[in-house]
């Protein structure tokens, strides 16, 4: 392919995303395929990078159900021929019969999953990087931890962004198998043992894809840097040493950086239009007790507009998001501050639902604490109704629900690691410093302690809690953002490719 413009061509192959900008192709109205936080900073980074001019390209799997699933009213015919003008444009899909007809990204088996990475970097590496001709690779994730072994064979700078600590493993027979033929940068993989000679380690030898990524790339990202550092600090039992040593590797030699997420520009709580009331940072006070007003009718709880609402918007899993340590205290908090009716809402899924459900079964709860099943309306109304938002997470490679409520309004009761450390400071009202409300042990008596400090900050006079929350909510704004986000990883690309993106 001949390029067009003078300026670098990124190259970004995810295997999800949430939109792309209009002026990439006529597909680009149609695709969507998102399974969490990855398909937002994708969307929003290939956005900023195309309106603002630079040659930005995106590799995608094609997902050809999803896309059909989510696009019911297009015609088959005209999908297609939509598809044929691909070639010349900035879209790229990957075609493999692995994923034409699944309805997820994201398998429950591993062998399922390792099969679907393979062909979508097959396609990649032998279809779409010769055609592109990219300066710069920008991998994300397992799905594509391959891909920076043959970029660094072939000179093409690469940055990987690791999202989620989740990996498969292959052997390299296998790989070479399913048409991936890596015997040109074989030896930039990561391996369980290397044998030393290309055919000995062919032959036995096991490929992690996510430290392969790792150890490949030229610089590797996380998405918060409180969460890089704790993870080269060996913070996390749960992440394998391989992957550990290999972040820290990247650490130390100045190729590892942290760089945060931003919640989808829909979460606004003046644009809102999931929110009954819709209000600014200006008029929250009047905003929230509409939208109090209306979830707590909505969910048989007590109407009061004074009553305190702590919302939890998490899935209920007690290996991360720590929602053992909120049942432990559950009856003992709203006993705590009864007479002022205190509530708790939750908008998650979970098999721990069930737990909290017998204990307000048992207690008589029910006017007090709402559980409900993720619903994406009423969790935007939760967040509109709220003071307060509760994530006692155990670790957090980034977090959005701290960021979300703060743009609400509603202020984090959390645990002090990961992401949330990033983006939540302990209130201090006489310095007039801090957005939330943060304990650093993780156990129930932390989080009581958090939120016993939470309604301290509730009973002061409504005036100082007003320009607290205005405060924070203004400066949520200006920070929280894909501009922010994507502004950093512009920095990292021209970092990487010694000059800058757009001429």
């Amino acid at each position: 392919m001949k390029k067009a413009s003078a300026n670098p061509r990124i190259l970004i192959v995810t295997p999800e995303v949430t939109y792309l900008p209009k002026g990439m192709g006529n597909v680009a109205n149609y695709l969507v395929a998102k399974a969490g936080g990855l398909a937002d900073v994708s969307a929003a980074l290939i956005s900023a990078l195309f309106d603002q001019g630079a040659d930005v390209h995106v590799a995608i799997p094609d997902y050809r159900e999803i896309f059909n699933a989510q696009n019911a009213l297009i015609l088959g015919k005209e999908l297609n021929t939509i598809r044929k003008k691909m070639p010349n444009e900035r879209i790229h899909l990957a075609e493999d019969r692995a994923f034409f007809y699944i309805d997820r990204i994201y398998s429950g088996y591993e062998w399922e999953n390792s099969k679907i990475a393979l062909a979508f970097q097959r396609e990649v590496i032998n279809n779409i990087i010769p055609n592109v001709q990219p300066d710069l690779i920008h991998c994300n994730d397992w799905m594509t931890g391959l891909i920076p072994a043959m970029a660094r064979q072939l000179g093409i700078p690469c940055l990987f962004t690791v999202h989620n600590i989740y990996t498969v493993n292959s052997p390299l027979f296998d790989i070479e198998d399913k048409g991936i033929d890596a015997a040109s940068f074989w030896q930039y993989l990561f391996y369980d043992y290397c044998s030393g000679s290309y055919e000995a380690t062919r032959g036995s030898s096991i490929i992690d894809f996510l430290a392969s990524g790792i150890f490949a790339a030229h610089f590797v990202n996380t998405v918060s840097p409180t969460f890089l550092k704790e993870v080269v600090d060996g913070l996390h039992y749960f992440i394998e040493g391989r992957l550990q040593r290999e972040l820290a590797n990247k650490f130390y030699a100045g190729c590892a950086a942290g760089i945060l997420n931003a919640p989808d520009p829909s979460f606004n709580p003046s644009t809102d239009e999931a929110l009954v009331s819709q209000y600014t940072s200006k008029n929250h006070y009047i905003g929230k007790q509409e939208n109090k007003r209306s979830i707590q009718k909505m969910l048989g709880l007590i109407q009061d507009v004074n009553a305190p609402i702590f919302f939890w918007p998490s899935r209920l899993d007690t290996v991360q998001k720590g929602c053992q340590l909120l049942s432990d205290i559950l009856y003992h908090v709203v006993s705590l501050f009864w007479e002022q009716n205190l509530e708790i809402i939750f908008v998650a899924n979970g098999e721990f639902q069930r737990h909290f459900r017998d204990i307000v079964n048992f207690h008589g709860l029910h006017q007090r604490v709402a559980i409900c099943d993720f619903d994406e309306r009423l969790a935007r109304i939760a967040y509109g109704a709220s003071d307060f938002v509760l994530m006692p997470s155990r670790f957090e490679p980034c977090g959005l629900p701290q960021m979300i409520g703060l743009l609400y309004g509603s202020l984090p009761v959390a645990h002090d690691t990961g992401g949330i450390h990033d983006t939540v400071v302990h209130m201090d009202v006489d310095n007039d410093t801090g957005n939330g409300f943060l304990f650093k042990t993780f156990d129930s008596n932390g989080l009581l302690w958090a939120i016993k400090q939470a309604m301290l900050f509730y009973n002061l006079p409504q005036k100082i809690k007003k320009q607290k929350i205005e405060k924070a909510m203004t400066e949520s704004i200006a920070s929280f953002n894909h501009a922010v986000t994507a502004r950093k990883y512009i920095d990292l690309y021209e970092k990487m490719l010694k000059r800058p993106l757009i001429n």
